[in-house]
């Protein structure tokens, strides 16, 4: 049997054909499998959801209790059978509750990655590399350029400016699923235990993370507190909100942005952005060809980013590889919360999205200029059990 005999394209995305499902697809269908609850792959009007249960719990946070006609928590390393199809969800290290879809059937082991990071991050289960036949990536920064570094550098540099600047407030810029928690966390690594403000967008997700048992210390809303107050603190808000009026109640304000696209100066720049912190949730060019190289696959399909470059370095080294042009990924960001109230209790939740051009290969990698693109970028189941 052939994967494509097992997993193909269809206008909704990847589809088991033996399995009866889709894998994060882009739009409702009958039964879906979804990654994570960034809302560019798990998105509302699916007959049946199969997820872990933080992803499940994520999404009704987003969409409300009736998100699905039904769902149904799967633990990570748990086997299922659907139809035609064994399935496994296995730990991404992406966000809280993110997975890997393995999905073995005629012989083969398909897996696909969702998004990924095979680095530490206090809020969620470390990736586990899952040997396989096939491997299905994401490919977000899949150019050399793009090698983020460590993390704790970067805030090493955020609490520097802080201790320099003790009378400005510093507006940290991050997404509010899984970036802004993973940020709170390394500051309270580097021995920051001052509050932490939050955007009243970040409240929500934040607390339920902190119901899972992620320690992130004492954490204030910043609805309430006057500017004097908020003089020499740290203030986590979505990247949309720098450049809104919100910011006014700030003395001083000093803007900073957590993102793998601080790599590119140009992109700093345009956002008004005086600290890029290089903190991104996405593996890396170096990660990404070392997972791929370690997974055992002979064969690799790329999704959702810079696809060519990534399937010309797999090409190179005698792997099958092709893209997948699937459309509806890395598209939604969290510039809808400039059209919100400031302090609105939830805003859709948002992964980093949008590519830098391919002419960038040969760029070093280090802070960079590439041209821009444009502006900003458990339950009871139902009818997925066997």
């Amino acid at each position: 049997m052939r994967a494509e005999d097992i997993v193909a394209l269809t206008p909704a995305g990847v589809c088991c054909k033996p399995g009866g499902f889709h894998i994060d697809p882009t739009r409702p269908v009958e039964r879906a499998l979804i990654t994570h609850a960034h809302s560019d792959h798990a998105r509302a009007g699916h007959r049946a959801v199969l997820a872990t249960a933080e992803t499940l719990d994520l999404m009704r946070l987003r969409y409300g209790e009736n998100f699905a006609g039904t769902t149904q928590a799967i633990r990570y390393g748990d086997r299922l059978t659907l139809d035609g199809a064994e399935v496994t969800f296995h730990p991404a290290g992406h966000v809280l509750g993110s997975a890997q879809i393995a999905v073995e059937a005629g012989g083969l082991r398909i897996v696909a990655s969702g998004d990924y990071k095979n680095v530490a991050d206090p809020t969620c289960t470390p990736f586990e590399l899952v040997p396989c036949d096939v491997f299905i990536t994401e490919a977000t920064f899949a150019l050399p350029v793009f090698r983020h570094g460590d993390p704790r550098e970067e805030i090493a540099k955020l609490l520097r400016s802080a201790a320099l600047f003790p009378e400005r407030a510093h507006l940290v810029g991050a997404y509010s699923l899984g970036k802004a928690q993973r940020v709170i966390a390394l500051i309270r690594e580097a021995g920051y235990d001052r509050p932490i403000y939050l955007h009243g967008a970040m409240e929500t997700i934040t607390g339920y993370y902190q119901s899972r048992g992620i320690v992130l210390g004492e954490l204030r809303p910043v609805r309430g507190a006057s500017k004097a107050e908020l003089a020499g603190t740290i203030t986590l808000c979505p990247p949309s909100a720098l450049a809104d009026i919100w910011t006014r109640r700030f003395p001083d304000p000093l803007t900073a942005f957590a993102s793998g696209w601080m790599r590119v100066r140009a992109r700093a720049r345009q956002q008004g952005v005086m600290l890029p912190l290089v903190i991104s949730d996405h593996a890396d060019w170096d990660g990404l060809t070392t997972t791929i190289a370690a997974t055992g696959a002979g064969e690799v399909w790329v999704t959702h980013g810079q696809e060519d470059a990534l399937v010309h370095w797999c090409r190179t080294r005698g792997l099958q590889a092709r893209p997948l042009d699937i459309v509806g990924y890395g598209e939604e960001d969290e510039t809808q919360a400039a059209d919100a109230p400031a302090e609105a209790p939830l805003l859709p939740l948002a992964r980093e999205a949008e590519q830098p051009a391919l002419d960038a290969v040969d760029a070093p990698p280090a802070e960079i200029d590439l041209p821009l693109k444009g502006a900003d970028d458990p339950n009871d189941g139902g009818d997925i059990k066997p």
